[in-house]
């Protein structure tokens, strides 16, 4: 038997011998997420599927017989249950757990482990619990909770996938359509539609990265089941086999196994979770790609299936071969047409660099009020950073576990993400309705080494305004790593306050411009829409890019952020933090570009990290910003940023807006004349030389 699969299994049976030594132990729902309840429910649902599958496996009674009887106390406790206690009134009510989710969960696994042994039951015991448990709970999952059943979301998608692989245990053909179709089996809701309208055509769910990680495995599980009783609907090739492309863009969307913290967001959440065991196992199945046998190998895990023991035993074949993490832009939207993600990497995934563009749809309600906002990884590490969700994910003590409140005053707020912010209020004035109704539009898309580029505009964020962003991972001679160049103009019918945040990890180890420090106290920097949970540490008013800066370090790296200060504009050094009296909210720190006044303006930046610092070595190399000069012109619909580093070489980042591929562009700029073909270039400028 191969290693793998070896591990697994006695992954399993020590787990089972612990859940048996307890013996059946099914409570009374009483507990919100992280309670007593509520994690021994979660404990016995995995105890019913590894039950079910080390019987399949061993065909040791016992493994059959513990989940009977655990099941049969189910069948008592099951058609007793009303309204879960601790039911929150936004979301639809469980019966075993606080939320109709965590029911469709416990169904998927249970139901699982249950086809496992049924065939080993006496027919009074396998009636008892087909009518009081699984049919009972798939109508309490379907009709019974239609909202939710109905939904285009995660939720449903765990909801039909638990009623259609019950269905099909159970010999149900009205179970199985109602799934697959909607209650009114009209095609217009149910597991099929979700499949169409929640991915993009590449494979990009709605919701974000998170989302998209925990929805995989019903999709996956239940495609899988479909397959199985009913080939001839050929579910891995619908939609031109969408759920294996979104296997495949789900393992793109991280950076060292861990996915990019895009909207409700847990941060912890990586490639190592039982939704990619599953997902890896079935995709790698149909497959046969090398490349989903690497990742498995990162995880160390696979699922006691035969697409499980598959992974393991050609793992152990020694089939693996690198998965091809590379810069794409995924489109987002049923269409591929409500915006893009584009992720621009260089080297490998787990030490060199990703830079991650968001110029996605809302994402419905989990989404936050984020256009154009990028996140930047290096060295191992999230260099500018997003917060993702103010959550503590089933710890009891923090609400139950749920999202918290300041999942809605801070997390989801413009201002705790890297975008521009108008007059200190989010994105379609917080309104989740409206933002569901307006994408941003990617402009402009180019993975050319060295020069990768992403373009996109957004219209509708204000009233009046419209701000259209560049960011590019360009290569410049003489640094040992990419620069970051961030361009964004700015155009409005009045003027405006903007605000664009900068929001990283690490320590300040320089300041280039004079600040003033609120060393005794520190206010906060506004009263609503996040800026209440703002405290205000310094502010100054650098002159020019000759000082507009800032240094920090990051484990043994310098980061320094660089960038062309409007006249009369500030800058405001903070942490986030303030009006939490719980406790609630993590500490991080951020940079704030302020312009007060303004009507169109433009912000001109790059991220710049150099240098080594080696504690063990007390040796310090470069920890100070390796560039000499930055500027920025606008020159008639064109920006050029300019960038020079000490050691004299200079470069353009030029941008035409101008989405003709083939038409030549010709400015006059930095005392030059610049000449690039396309929507944007980089360009290389000999000293003293016009470039040509």
């Amino acid at each position: 038997m191969a290693p793998l699969f070896a591990q697994e299994i006695e992954r399993s049976q020590k787990f089972m011998a612990m859940m048996m030594e307890e013996g059946v132990v099914v409570p009374i729902p009483k507990d919100p997420g992280g309670g007593y309840t509520h994690e021994q429910h979660k404990q016995n649902y995995k105890a019913i599927y590894q039950g079910g599958r080390l019987y399949k496996l061993t065909g040791e009674q016992k493994y059959a017989d513990y989940v009977r009887d655990m099941l049969l106390v189910y069948a008592k406790l099951y058609p007793t249950l009303g309204e879960h206690p601790a039911r929150k009134d936004s979301q639809g009510s469980g019966r075993l757990f606080w939320q109709v989710l965590n029911d469709a969960m416990w169904m998927v696994d249970s139901i699982q482990g249950y086809e496992a042994i049924r065939d080993s039951l006496s027919e009074v015991d396998r009636k008892n619990i087909d009518e009081n448990v699984f049919r009972k709970a798939a109508e309490f999952l379907s009709t019974g909770s239609a909202v939710t059943f109905s939904k285009i979301h995660n939720h449903a998608t765990w909801a039909t996938a638990g009623v259609g692989m019950t269905g099909y245990v159970l010999g149900d053909k009205e179970l199985v359509d109602i799934a697959l179709l909607g209650l009114d089996k009209s095609g217009e809701t149910g597991f099929l539609r979700q499949s169409d309208l929640l991915f993009s055509p590449d494979g990009y769910y709605t919701e974000g990265p998170y989302y998209q990680r925990f929805a995989l495995k019903p999709f996956i599980v239940f495609a899988g089941v479909i397959e199985k009783n009913d080939p001839v609907r050929k579910i891995f090739e619908h939609r031109d086999g969408i759920l294996l492309k979104a296997l495949r863009t789900t393992i793109q969307l991280t950076y060292d196994g861990y996915f990019f913290p895009f909207n409700d967001a847990i941060r912890d959440k990586s490639l190592n979770t039982d939704e990619l065991f599953h997902g890896v196992a079935v995709a790698y199945s149909k497959t046969r790609d090398p490349g989903l046998l690497s990742i498995a190998q990162w995880q160390g895990r696979t699922v006691l299936t035969d697409a499980g023991k598959l992974v393991a035993n050609d793992l152990a074949a020694g089939k693996a071969k690198p998965f091809a993490f590379m810069s794409l832009l995924l489109s987002d939207g049923p269409e591929g047409n409500q915006g893009a993600v584009a992720v621009l990497r260089n080297g490998d995934s787990t030490t060199g660099q990703a830079l991650v563009a968001k110029n996605s749809s809302q994402g419905m309600g989990h989404g936050h009020f984020d256009k154009l906002s990028w996140q930047y990884y290096d060295n191992g590490h999230e260099i500018v950073s997003d917060y993702g969700a103010a959550r503590f994910l089933n710890i009891e003590a923090k609400h139950g576990g749920r999202y918290l409140p300041e999942n809605e005053s801070w997390a989801k707020q413009s201002i705790a993400h890297n975008s521009l912010v108008v007059d200190e209020k989010s994105h379609f004035d917080g309104d989740v309705d409206v933002a569901d109704k307006l994408a941003p539009q990617q402009l402009y898309f180019s993975d050319r080494p060295g020069s990768q580029i992403s373009t996109a505009k957004m219209t509708g964020a204000y009233p009046d305004v419209e701000f259209t962003r560049t960011l590019a991972l360009l290569d410049v001679d003489g640094l040992g790593h990419p620069l970051v160049a961030n361009v964004m103009r700015v155009k409005a019918e009045g003027n405006h306050q903007y605000d664009l945040p900068l929001h990283y990890n690490g320590h300040i180890t320089r300041v280039g411009f004079n600040v003033n420090s609120n060393v005794e106290g520190r206010p906060v920097l506004g009263k609503a829409n996040g800026y209440q949970h703002i405290w205000v540490d310094a502010t100054g008013k650098p002159t020019s890019a000759d000082n507009a800066f800032v240094t920090w370090i990051n484990d043994n790296r310098f980061y320094t952020a660089r960038w062309v200060p409007q006249a009369g504009s500030q800058a405001i050094l903070a942490e986030s933090g303030a009006n939490d009296p719980e406790f609630n909210l993590r500490r991080e720190p951020m940079i704030i570009q302020r312009v007060t006044g303004a009507k169109n303006t433009s912000f001109a930046s790059i991220l710049e990290s150099h240098g080594l610092y080696d504690g063990a070595a007390e040796q310090t190399v470069e920890s100070d910003s390796q560039i000499k000069s930055l500027s920025h012109e606008s020159v008639g619909d064109a920006d050029i940023l300019f960038i020079e580093t000490l050691a004299g070489k200079k470069m353009a980042l030029a941008i035409s807006y101008d989405r003709d591929p083939k038409k030549k562009h010709r400015v006059e700029a930095g005392g030059q004349t610049l000449n690039w073909t396309g929507f944007a270039a980089r360009i290389d400028l000999p000293s003293g030389k016009a470039a040509r």
